[in-house]
């Protein structure tokens, strides 16, 4: 994998989520908008994070090792995300 692949992953994947959670309150106006805020912001914290990340100076022989854990990370991450906007959707978290 190459920085230039990883980064468009971190796009595509973060801003699908983030695509989901604008859909969502598209649909739902009347639900929690403050707690969606609060994932997209940890959505934005996560996509500046892998970025940042990403560019780091890696010697050349371990890049592979890399990428291939940061692409995981970034996996549960967005996994954990879409976990807990499920959990707004289900009404699970309510106060």
């Amino acid at each position: 994998m190459t920085l230039r692949d990883f980064k468009k992953d971190v796009e595509y994947f973060v801003g699908e989520f983030v695509d989901d959670c604008t859909l969502f309150l598209n649909v739902n106006p009347d639900k929690d908008t403050v707690k969606i805020a609060e994932v997209l912001d940890d959505a934005v914290d996560l996509y500046n994070d892998m970025k940042d990340r990403a560019n780091a100076k890696v010697e050349k022989a371990a890049r592979k090792s890399w990428f291939a854990g940061l692409r995981k990370e970034m996996f549960e991450r967005v996994d954990a995300l879409y976990e807990r906007l499920s959990e707004i959707v289900a009404g699970k978290n309510e106060e």
